[in-house]
């Protein structure tokens, strides 16, 4: 990876017990965030815009695929509209409402996002963070 890469985590994988049906959702609901397909092996699809950073895969031990509580992913968006686009599409392809597009002042005035179950169980989110707010407000 080149240095000018900004992430902290190389890349997070979560399990499916219906890979066909895990990739179908995640290529819908991804690409409202600009994120596709990077990477493709056998049982396995990485996504990410420039490296594969999130995998969608056959547990490799061959048991069943479970979600882990109390976590989540959480991917940006670059606006308020991609976190609404990726929240509708996700409802429309299947996933459980978590939390509706909206302002989360708890986690900072600046901070607009949407929280999914996919169809697996695993919690996703998509998060904007307002750099103009942000600005205003004295926070960057």
């Amino acid at each position: 990876m080149s240095d000018d890469n900004p992430s902290c985590l190389s890349h997070v994988s979560i399990g499916t017990d219906d890979f066909e049906r895990a990739t179908a959702f995640y290529d819908r609901v991804l690409g409202t965030l600009g994120i596709g397909r990077i990477m493709e092996h056998p049982g396995a699809v990485a996504y990410g815009k420039v490296y594969p950073e999130f995998w969608v895969q056959r547990p490799l031990d061959g048991a069943p695929a479970s979600a882990g509580n109390g976590s989540h992913v959480g991917f940006f968006a670059t606006s308020k509209a991609e976190v609404e686009a990726f929240h509708r599409e996700g409802v429309a392809a299947g996933a459980a409402d978590e939390g509706a597009p909206g302002p989360r002042p708890e986690y900072g005035e600046p901070y607009y996002g949407a929280f999914l179950r996919d169809p697996d169980g695993h919690k996703i989110e998509a998060t904007f963070w307002d750099q103009e707010l942000a600005r205003k407000l004295g926070m960057g």
